[in-house]
């Protein structure tokens, strides 16, 4: 394979690329980005997130989000 076929994938291979963006949007949590009305309560400490009251799901805040993560990858 040549140098400039390694740089731009002309090798014939097919890379996978990331999540498109309306994937994006639906993997990441929905942040209000003009805090109005009521927050939702993290299930662990209690303490106001981000997203709406009305978000589905178990909300977390960033604080305990973080530490669920860890937990998660020493797990194992």
């Amino acid at each position: 394979m040549s140098e400039a076929a390694a740089e731009t994938g002309d090798d014939g291979a097919i890379c996978a690329l990331g999540p498109d963006a309306a994937e994006a949007a639906v993997a990441a949590p929905a942040r209000d980005p003009d805090p109005t009305g009521p927050r939702a309560d993290c299930v662990l400490c209690g303490e106001p997130t981000e997203l709406p009251a009305d978000h589905p799901g178990s909300t977390l805040c960033p604080v305990c989000a973080w530490q669920q993560a860890q937990r998660i990858a020493c797990s194992g």
